[in-house]
């Protein structure tokens, strides 16, 4: 994974043909989603029924253009054909007119290939104006069509990047793979107040910008028993995105140091519990000095689906005090030993 740049985020995730829906979105602790736009007739594209849903529910959302990964080197007429394609699909999604439109570069691309890439970007412009025209690419594309005055904004993929970040994208795409809802997803982050997003009929101003908290984003990669009956704190091996060095314990369970205001959402998935046996799920906060003292938080039941269930954990709002540590227990009430086979977990605070 690419290192983060210790930034405060927004989350947020983008996906194509699935559709997880406000509500799973927004349980997972999504900001926004990023969309596409395309000649696409299958169903990969942002309609205006999931742009009122998604915008109704609170949510913000991001367009990009993609048809063919390498599209871009075609040139200027492409992307002036492209850029009236896409503004007439956003328009009838709802979109204002002084938002951005992203355009992919979903690929690999050499400087070699940067002056075919950048007459595209003119072609966008043409139409749009320069100021709507944003890139999506890694890490060479972003910089070099920065440095050449030829996009306003940059979404950058952690692929093709080496780890380095280019510090004028709105936009990280950190991590790729995830499902929520049953729908495979990438997760993004927002890295500036504005990264283009948008609701139906709506451009957002300073008062609708969410706050940037600070992020924490870790994951399990190794399989944890987990015995019948008892309380167990889950592991995270590995940090996707940890902004002050919050997951200190790096592969162990603490995901958050107090004092901060946080919310917390972690997916996990527990293999080996029959059919119709109670897993549950809470957040603790651990004396720092002595892991036998801590205070429980809500208590989220689930049923087991059979040999593998998925749970999600969800926690609002809450404060953590100084000199406490934030994990997540899971427990099962079968007969026999289970396994937490692999999970995640964002947690977003606030000094």
């Amino acid at each position: 994974m690419g290192v983060f740049s210790g930034t405060p985020a927004v989350f947020g995730v983008d996906y194509a043909w699935g559709r997880p829906g406000a509500t799973a979105l927004k349980r997972a602790g999504a900001k926004f989603a990023c969309r596409y736009l395309s000649h696409d007739t299958t169903g990969k594209n942002l309609d205006r029924a999931e742009a009122d849903e998604l915008s109704a529910a609170g949510l913000w959302l991001v367009v990009v253009w993609e048809t063919t990964a390498n599209r871009a080197l075609d040139g200027k007429a492409a992307g002036k054909a492209d850029a009236r394609a896409a503004a007439a699909q956003a328009k009838a999604c709802g979109m204002p007119d002084d938002r951005p439109i992203y355009f992919a570069v979903d690929w690999d691309a050499s400087s070699s290939q940067q002056d075919a890439i950048n007459a595209y970007l003119d072609g966008a412009a043409s139409v749009l104006g320069r100021d709507r025209v944003g890139l999506y690419a890694g890490y060479g594309p972003i910089a070099r069509a920065f440095d050449a005055g030829k996009i306003a904004y940059g979404w950058q993929t952690y692929a093709w990047s080496g780890g380095r970040w280019d510090a004028r994208a709105q936009l990280q795409q950190y991590s790729n793979d995830h499902t929520i809802n049953g729908v495979g997803l990438d997760y993004d982050r927002a890295v500036k107040d504005d990264y283009g997003q948008w609701r139906v009929g709506v451009s957002p101003t300073e008062e609708d910008q969410d706050p940037m908290p600070e992020y924490v984003s870790v994951g399990v990669t190794k399989p944890q028993k987990l015995a019948p009956g008892k309380w167990t704190n889950v592991s995270w091996q590995h940090d996707y995105a940890d902004t002050k060095h919050q997951h200190a314990d790096s592969g162990g369970p603490s995901i958050l140091w107090g004092s901060a205001r946080y919310a917390l959402t972690a997916a996990v998935t527990v293999t080996g519990v029959p059919a119709g046996t109670l897993i549950q799920a809470r957040v603790v906060e651990i004396d720092a000095k002595d892991d036998s003292r801590f205070e429980a938080g809500p208590l989220q039941d689930y049923v087991s689906t059979g040999n593998e269930t998925n749970i999600v954990y969800s926690l609002g709002a809450d404060t953590v005090r100084a000199d406490h540590r934030v994990r997540l227990q899971v427990t099962q009430h079968g007969t026999a030993a289970a396994t937490v086979a692999s999970g995640s977990a964002k947690v977003f605070f606030w000094r």
